[in-house]
């Protein structure tokens, strides 16, 4: 019960909560009684996640709107506060990706959109969340990825834009500390379950959407992923890897970079064959 009282009454704002890992994470905060400011462009599957989760008992309030807009970040913010008086914790987890060689983009200006996106996304809506934050000395929970340590081939964008936002995280972690505020990065392998491959940009900067390859068994579940998340969150972890053993990788890339690499290039090359 403890666990399931830390969430009673918090105020919880997830992005990109429509769909995927948003949705779950949507359905878990929920289920221990968070009140829910959820953010996505889709408002019809958005109305559907709130309504599973109202189902549960919560509270929720959703916004209709684009991270890489910066006024939709901070209309986001003025509505849970209008709603519920309080911000508890901010997860950023909207997200794109790409799948392609870099030699083959047609289109640099796909970097500008994942950037945009998946770093100033995330910037957008903290911002105008911090003085709220610091008030209720809440936790940022920025939904990253491994990538945003250890480079991976055909993601060349991705993870730049993911290194974006785990330096912005370390960072903003020490700027803060003293108020109260913490932050935590979440370090994800591949998911099952999600759109991210299907949305995921190709060398002409459109989504794959068929044409992408599915997940190879070892990807894990966004059940589990959304469980792992909420238990960091109350422990107020720093860095939490999911799976646990992404810790090893991110180990060996900063004592033996080359076999890291070696490791990184034989899974790519699986996940293309």
């Amino acid at each position: 019960m403890g666990f399931l009282a830390s969430l009673s009454h918090k105020t919880v704002v997830i992005t990109g909560a429509s769909a995927g890992l948003g949705a779950t994470l949507a359905v878990e905060c929920a289920r221990r009684g968070a009140r829910l400011g959820l953010l996505a462009r889709n408002a019809e599957r958005l109305a559907a996640v709130a309504r599973e989760c109202e189902q549960l008992g919560s509270e929720v309030l959703i916004v209709v709107g684009d991270v890489a807009v910066a006024a939709d970040g901070q209309r986001l913010v003025e509505a849970t506060i209008e709603r519920f008086g309080c911000l508890d914790y901010l997860v950023a987890n909207a997200g794109l990706s790409m799948w392609t060689p870099f030699a083959a983009v047609e289109d640099v200006a796909l970097f500008r959109t994942l950037m945009e996106v998946n770093y100033l996304g995330a910037v957008h809506c903290v911002h105008p969340a911090l003085p709220h934050l610091q008030k209720s000395k809440g936790l940022l929970v920025a939904i990253s990825s491994i990538q945003g340590q250890v480079g991976v081939p055909l993601h060349t964008g991705y993870s730049a834009s993911k290194h974006a936002l785990q330096g912005f995280c370390d960072a903003l972690r020490m700027e803060v500390a003293a108020s109260g505020v913490g932050v935590m990065t979440v370090l994800l392998h591949w998911l099952q379950g999600t759109e991210l491959r299907q949305r995921a940009l190709g060398k002409d900067g459109k989504a794959l959407g068929a044409a992408s390859r599915k997940h190879r068994a070892e990807a894990v579940r966004l059940e589990e992923a959304a469980q792992a998340i909420v238990r960091g969150m109350q422990k107020r972890q720093q860095r939490l890897y999911v799976p646990k053993r992404l810790r090893l990788l991110a180990l060996v890339h900063a004592l033996w970079p080359a076999l890291a690499e070696w490791v990184v290039k034989g899974k790519v090359a699986r996940e293309e064959g």
